[in-house]
């Protein structure tokens, strides 16, 4: 077998990240018919096809899955050798992928990438925004470099590093009977109709809990983004428990009001995800030194 050279595995990650042949080849400044060659190429020197071709769209098969995070480790050991040899003043360049939970990447983008982004603008960072298990999946699959989720999260392929700590708020809109107590009791709670997250969300994890050490209510919807949750309950259609940093706008602006609700604990810590497998460069040490 012939060496693969850096062009090829640069070919294969930027497919496996976009999908597509053509994708790939604007991200890589070649022609299609190059990133095509270079592709089949490859693929015939290892003596196996690493994509599932379906529909004009590849994704990656078992072994294309196997070899990814080595493409990329071998990526960015070649460009880290090269910015050392030319010195440590060498900028660093290179991409990051960022999955983020959706609390973090609608609410707190620019304190997880702002600083990062100012001091290296020679990498390109990729976000991608979904609830906390399809996130902690995508660190596991490889599509994301790093994870920052809401909830906990326990694998044996995973480390978990505490980010920042975050708290849930019980919020009803001002006109509500409950906003109108000065001291609220659990009990008062009986019969309320609430507005959740989906399944899936470390959002609705915990207000699962909190719900659990209150009299029983009715769901009566269930939503995929807090910014809808917001707007269900400022429409009247019920009550909600909400990241404390979703609603401060709505709040201010008489929207919405928060009810006090000191005998429920709606505290989590955000925590960072990487896979233990997952070779860390200097572009990606830096990003978790950012943080």
């Amino acid at each position: 077998m012939h060496a693969i050279s850096p062009r090829q595995l640069d070919v294969f990650v930027a497919i496996a990240t976009t999908g597509s042949v053509r994708a790939a080849s604007e991200r890589l400044f070649l022609s299609q018919p190059a990133a095509s060659m270079a592709l089949a190429e490859m693929e015939r020197q290892l003596g196996a096809p690493l994509f599932a071709r379906e529909r004009g769209r590849l994704s990656l098969n078992d072994r294309g899955r196997e070899l990814l995070p080595l493409a990329r480790e071998l990526l960015e050991r070649h460009a880290e050798f090269a910015r050392r040899a030319q010195g440590t003043a060498t900028e660093l360049a290179g991409e990051i992928g960022i999955g983020a939970s959706n609390t973090v990447g609608n609410y707190l983008v620019g304190e997880l990438l702002g600083d990062f982004a100012a001091a290296h603008p020679g990498v390109s960072l990729r976000l991608g925004v979904a609830n906390t298990a399809r996130i902690a999946q995508g660190v596991l699959d490889h599509d994301y470099d790093v994870g920052c989720v809401e909830g906990p999260v326990t694998h044996p392929s995973l480390e978990a590093r505490p980010w920042r700590d975050d708290r849930l708020v019980v919020c009803a809109r001002p006109d509500h009977p409950l906003a109108a107590k000065k001291r609220l009791r659990r009990e008062d709670f009986a019969g309320q109709r609430w507005v959740l997250r989906e399944r899936g969300s470390a959002t609705r994890a915990l207000s699962e809990r909190a719900l659990a050490e209150l009299p029983e209510g009715t769901t009566v919807l269930e939503l995929d983004q807090s910014e809808a949750i917001k707007q269900a309950v400022i429409a009247g259609l019920g009550i909600a428990c909400l990241p404390e940093v979703a609603v401060g706008d709505a709040v201010h602006a008489g929207r919405l009001k928060v009810l006090p609700t000191p005998f429920l604990d709606l505290r989590r810590t955000l925590t960072v995800l990487l896979h233990r497998q997952r070779y860390r460069g200097a572009a990606l040490e830096a990003f978790l030194a950012s943080l």
